[in-house]
């Protein structure tokens, strides 16, 4: 093995994941570059199952971890290719998300804006196929560069074989816990064309003329808007938007839409619509509760948040609780978009 892989012991996740959970990994390591994983595999020091670990704004640590946490801090964004239209952009695994949109839209390079301001990192954007007030990671991902633990070899993906869906990708699925995203190719535009069909960006541009909209002026809405409805983690702990918007058949929402005329949904277009958790949550009335030192935030409901919590059960104790009062009035099951580990 490499001599400059160094697998650290008994590691505290606090500074490593939003929810703020203090629990322990019992190997740790953090990777500059592909070759150092493949260093750690080929020399049987992967020994347990791994978990990859980028910015941990997604996942719940219930309890000290035995597996191998591997943090990626791979750096580096490069034009690839070009032509008259588009633009082909690479960048690293452990690029911070929000830095990457901002770098790419001052370089001209258009496509991310709608997904300004979400936590994470590059690498896991492809994983959970990250989106945001219409727009998602499979609509600018052009393919997905990564290392199998079981074939010993690092392949390319193209958007057709990482199998998106919402919130979804093959890496959950048949890739699950052997591979590793090294890096990732996007397929961005030479023009900005703003995608403005949510609401709430809708109103927040409402007073900005269409010719003086900027990408930069873009992205920071997109940015206010969800700073109104989430919490910064570094004041208060959370895992961001905590459930999946359930999606429905017609029949079950129009069922649904009888009974509560006021029910907030996005029809999809293929004959199914997008419920919203956050609105079925707030009906239930536990906007500001809090159970085992976990609250439903009082300005999103979809959010919960870390009132004392000490461990990764009382957030599942929560989320539960929520989940089965929203089954117990409109019989739809919420999913958590929080990973359990």
């Amino acid at each position: 093995m490499s001599s400059s892989v160094m697998i650290k012991e008994n590691v505290s996740l606090k500074p490593y994941n939003t929810f703020g959970l203090d629990v322990v990994a019992k190997r740790f390591v953090e990777l500059h570059d592909i070759g150092e994983f493949e260093a750690i595999v080929s020399s049987g020091e992967l020994k347990t199952p791994f978990f990859v670990l980028g910015g941990g704004s997604n996942v719940v640590f219930c309890s000290d971890n035995d597996m191998l946490i591997v943090h990626p801090v791979n750096k580096g964004i490069s034009l690839q290719d070009e032509d008259d239209n588009c633009v082909y952009v690479e960048a690293q695994a452990g690029e911070v998300w929000d830095g990457f949109v901002d770098h790419c839209i001052l370089n001209g390079w258009y496509g991310l804006e709608n997904l300004a301001g979400i936590p994470g990192t590059v690498g896991a954007s492809p994983v959970q196929n990250v989106g945001a007030y219409g727009k998602e990671a499979k609509d600018v991902v052009e393919r997905v560069h990564c290392f199998d633990t079981v074939t010993g070899e690092q392949m390319w993906l193209s958007n057709e074989e990482c199998r998106f869906g919402y919130r979804d990708s093959v890496f959950k699925h048949d890739l699950s816990g052997r591979c590793l995203v090294d890096r990732v190719l996007f397929r961005l535009s030479r023009s900005f064309v703003p995608d403005i069909g949510y609401k709430a960006l809708s109103d927040a541009l409402s007073g900005v003329p269409l010719e003086e909209l900027t990408a930069t002026l873009f992205a920071a809405t997109v940015r206010s808007v969800r700073d109104s409805k989430l919490p910064n983690p570094k004041n208060l702990g959370s895992a961001g938007s905590f459930f999946k918007n359930p999606v429905v058949s017609e029949s079950v929402y129009q069922e649904i839409k009888t009974l509560y005329p006021e029910l907030v949904a996005f029809n999809l277009g293929d004959g199914t619509y997008k419920l919203s958790a956050g609105w079925m949550i707030d009906s239930c009335g536990l906007k500001g509760q809090a159970f085992s030192g976990v609250g439903v935030y009082e300005k999103q409901a979809l959010v919960l948040v870390n009132r004392g919590a000490t461990s990764g059960e009382d957030v599942r104790r929560c989320a539960n609780a929520v989940a089965d009062a929203v089954y117990a009035k409109f019989h739809v099951n919420l999913t958590p978009e929080a990973i359990f580990i």
